[in-house]
C-alpha cells in the first residue's frame, strides 16, 4: 500500500516552488521519493535557505516564464542536465485585485501571461518528451475562483478558469500516449499569504468558515499530498479531473 503511492525515480518540475503551497507541493513528492526542480524568477540567493533545507533532492532554476520564446529551450536544457521530468506542476501565478473600474487591460493581460500563456508553454515544452517515454503527469493549480464568483479579481478568475477547458483539452489529446492531466482546486489554506489576507478582517474568514463544512482553514500539505496521489500509480486511471481541496467549500452552504 505504501509503495502505489510512492514517486520514487520520478522527477518533478513545480513552478513557483519555493513558497506557499508549491513549497508545500515539493516537500511532499520529496517525502514520497521524487526529487524536484523547483523553478522561480528570482534569484535563487532569495531561497537559498529554503532550498538548501530541504535537501539533496531539490534544485533550483532561475526562469521567468512568459519569456515564452525561451521555454523550449529552457526545458531542453533541463532535460539535459537532470535527464528527465516526469511531473510538470504549472503553479507559479500573480493576483491583482481591483475593481473592473481600476483594472487595467495591462493588469488583466499580465495575469493571463503568467497563469494561462505561461503555463501553456511550459507545457507545450514538456509534452514530447513525455511522449517519447510514454508516461508523465501535468497538474494545473487551479481554484475556488474556477468555479464561484469572487469580486475584484477578473484576470485571476479567468487565468484559473481557463484551466478547466487546458486539463479538459490536453487530457484528451494526450491520455493515449500516457500521459496523465489533472488539477488541483484548493480552498482556504492557511498560509503566510492568506494571514496577510484576513487577519484582523473577522467578517472575512467567518463567511469563509459559514460556507465550510469542515469549518476550518485547511493546511498546505493538504494540497501537497493531493498532488503526490495524482501523480502516483494509485490515480493511474484518474486524468482530466480536478481535485477540490476545499473542506467542502464547493458545495457547503
Amino acid at each position: 500500500m505504501q509503495h502505489i503511492f510512492s514517486l520514487e525515480g520520478q522527477t518533478a518540475l513545480v513552478t513557483g516552488g519555493a513558497t506557499g503551497l508549491g513549497l508545500a507541493m515539493v516537500q511532499c513528492i520529496t517525502e514520497a521519493g521524487g526529487r524536484v526542480i523547483v523553478v522561480s524568477s528570482s534569484p535563487y540567493e532569495k531561497y537559498k535557505d529554503i532550498i538548501e533545507r530541504l535537501g539533496e533532492k531539490v534544485f533550483y532554476e532561475q526562469f521567468d516564464i512568459t519569456m515564452t520564446d525561451k521555454t523550449s529551450v529552457f526545458i531542453e536544457e533541463l532535460i539535459q542536465k537532470y535527464g528527465k521530468i516526469d511531473i510538470l506542476v504549472n503553479n507559479a501565478g500573480i493576483h491583482c485585485k481591483k475593481p473592473i473600474e481600476d483594472m487595467s487591460v495591462k493588469d488583466y493581460e499580465s495575469v493571463l501571461q503568467v497563469h494561462l500563456v505561461g503555463a501553456f508553454a511550459m507545457t507545450k515544452a514538456v509534452v514530447p518528451y513525455m511522449r517519447k517515454n510514454k508516461k508523465g503527469n501535468i497538474i494545473f493549480i487551479a481554484s475556488m475562483t474556477s468555479y464561484i464568483g469572487q469580486p475584484y479579481v477578473m484576470g485571476y478568475s479567468t487565468a484559473k478558469s481557463g484551466y478547466l477547458g487546458m486539463i479538459h483539452t490536453l487530457a484528451s489529446e494526450v491520455g493515449a500516449d500516457g500521459i496523465r492531466v489533472n488539477g488541483i482546486a484548493p480552498g482556504w489554506i492557511d498560509t503566510p499569504m492568506f494571514r496577510k489576507a484576513t487577519d484582523g478582517d473577522e467578517e472575512r474568514k467567518n463567511k469563509i468558515l459559514g460556507r465550510t463544512p469542515m469549518n476550518r482553514f485547511g493546511e498546505p500539505k493538504d494540497i501537497g499530498w493531493a498532488c503526490v496521489y495524482l501523480c502516483s500509480d494509485a490515480a493511474k486511471f484518474v486524468t482530466g479531473a480536478v481535485l477540490p481541496v476545499d473542506g467542502g467549500a464547493l458545495i457547503g452552504f
